[in-house]
């Protein structure tokens, strides 16, 4: 799908954009023409570039061979519209990845989350619009959070998400579709990598609440749905994948295992749900199964396809849903390599 296209991947040095990055070079979609990553970290977008430079043994050796031609990196920022504007001038598929999504900093900071996480995709839509551009498709990626939102920055992903869908009636040419997905395996600022770092110390392990549930994924797993997005949806459709849920106190059992290391219980955080939720009940009547992803159709009656064979969903789909026994927990740990005495490797950072 992406042979001789022009990629923008907006926040392309976050955890997701380094390993969209990568699977783009890889050439799975098909070899792109060039493959811009446009973020405001000079710092990062220099680190990547040597890392992806330095790893050849990544992707092909015929992209790499024509790495300069491929991968750029350009400062910029989405709250920003000239800059949102240049970067997009001569893209057709673009990335938005660019976020504020700490959720005690969104909670502290609620208008530096709007900047981004808002005004950032209308700024995007507003490019497109303004500057007639002959972008084809924007993928707006979201969180769980935006499900029901109690807090700043799934408000803002709510809002985002809504805007991509609403700009589906202005732009015809452009298709605007969103994914949406929960907390990731061992990326930077989850609570295994903390429970890593408390187990090492030797405790304690610091749960917010002995109830609270989240699914899990890895960044491979989203990136796969941000391709099925591509490939597959229509026009201001959400892509969500089926994944399993654990409680966070098993997940802290299986890593502890038979150490004797002590577990408290700290309360919860400015803006933490006890459970997440992908698809909400008022949703679930507009979703439909697609091979291992729930497909939320647009809420804007001139946005949904033709009447469908699919049956809805009809409930809700939650982390309290299906939750995993600490066995489980303890295989899908095992199999990411996220156990203590396994070498330790942040999700973002493997890059080979």
């Amino acid at each position: 799908m992406l042979t001789g296209k022009e990629i923008v991947v907006t926040g392309g040095t976050g955890s997701l954009g380094k390993v969209l990055v990568r699977r783009l070079l890889s050439g799975e979609m098909g070899l792109p023409k060039q493959i811009t990553v446009f973020s405001r970290d000079e710092a990062k977008q220099h680190s990547m570039r040597l890392a992806f430079e330095h790893l050849r043994t990544a992707t092909d050796e015929v992209i790499y061979h024509n790495f300069e031609r491929l991968l750029q990196f350009r400062i910029g920022d989405v709250r920003d519209m000239h800059s949102v504007s240049t970067v997009l001038r001569d893209a057709q598929v673009v990335f938005n990845a660019a976020a504020l999504k700490q959720v005690p900093s969104c909670e502290y900071f609620p208008y530096e989350a709007v900047q981004t996480n808002i005004n950032g995709a209308e700024n995007i839509i507003r490019a497109i619009s303004e500057g007639g551009l002959g972008v084809e498709t924007v993928v707006g990626v979201s969180t769980d959070k935006a499900c029901k939102p109690v807090n700043v920055m799934g408000m803002t992903k709510a809002i985002q998400e809504r805007l991509f869908v609403r700009a589906n009636l202005d732009l015809p040419g452009t298709r605007f579709i969103c994914v949406r997905y929960g907390n990731v395996l061992a990326s930077r600022g989850s609570v295994i990598p903390l429970f890593h770092e408390q187990i090492r110390r030797g405790g304690p392990l610091t749960i917010t609440t002995a109830d609270m549930t989240r699914f899990l994924l890895s960044l491979e797993q989203a990136v796969d749905t941000i391709f099925a997005a591509l490939k597959e949806a229509g026009r201001g459709e959400t892509y969500i994948p089926r994944v399993p849920a654990a409680k966070v106190t098993d997940i802290a059992n299986a890593l502890i295992g038979n150490q004797k290391i002590e577990t408290i219980v700290t309360g919860i955080r400015p803006g933490e749900k006890v459970h997440e939720i992908l698809v909400s009940e008022e949703e679930a009547y507009r979703t439909l199964e697609r091979g291992i992803y729930y497909v939320i159709q647009p809420m804007l009656p001139e946005l949904i396809a033709a009447a469908k064979a699919e049956r809805p969903i009809g409930r809700e789909y939650s982390s309290a849903d299906d939750v995993m026994s600490t066995n489980e927990v303890v295989d899908l740990l095992s199999r990411h390599k996220l156990m203590v005495g396994d070498r330790f490797v942040y999700e973002e950072d493997m890059l080979a």
